[in-house]
């Protein structure tokens, strides 16, 4: 278990804290920000999701830097993005920030491709992440990250980013992953 996957496993301890401080109605009080109202353990909870999400970059700087990329690390890293992404959408929904068939289709698409890795894992290949896929999962993170802090600052501006950013990480999610079957297409064909 090195650095990165040390890293990787406290991203998926976080989600328990953030689903937390998300859905138990603590009475910490509300504040008006950027033509918002927040509540404060909803804004805790953004920030814990903001920095939960930004340890995906760092354990592959560090991966990378250190030569530290494992099998292990490429596996995990991904679930950790999935399991993470796929609990604030429950929670977006939940809230009633986000529409319920967007969700579905970003969950299924992820549901889909780690089945996808794990037909290839049995037969000896480990996939890493390629470029549109972290587009998606950076995606998916700024699009989660603004419908937590319910839009600001652009609430500020009537500039509905929020919105549009989870259009965004719909068009990319559902992107690569064809993507990626369209690429592993040939594992289909040589199955029995």
């Amino acid at each position: 278990m090195n650095l990165p996957n040390k890293i990787t496993v406290s991203r998926i301890l976080l989600i328990p804290v953030f689903l937390i401080l998300m859905l138990v109605p603590f009475d910490w009080g509300t504040f008006h920000y950027f033509g918002a109202d927040l509540k404060v353990a909803h804004f805790a909870g953004a920030i814990l999701f903001i920095i939960a999400s930004v340890t995906d970059w760092v354990d592959g700087y560090f991966a990378r830097k250190y030569n530290l990329v494992t099998n292990m690390g490429k596996f995990l890293d991904p679930l950790a993005d999935k399991l993470l992404v796929s609990a604030a959408l429950i929670v977006l929904v939940e809230m009633k920030l986000a529409p319920s068939w967007i969700v579905i289709l970003i969950i299924s698409r992820e549901f889909a491709v780690t089945g996808l890795r794990l037909i290839l894992a049995g037969s000896g290949e480990v996939v890493a992440a390629n470029m549109l896929g972290k587009i998606k999962t950076w995606t998916q993170i700024i699009a989660i990250s603004a419908l937590l802090l319910n839009n600001m600052p652009f609430s500020a501006i009537n500039v509905p980013f929020a919105d549009i950013m989870l259009w965004v990480a719909l068009i990319f999610t559902v992107w690569s992953g064809w993507d990626y079957f369209y690429l592993n297409r040939g594992i289909f064909k040589h199955s029995k």
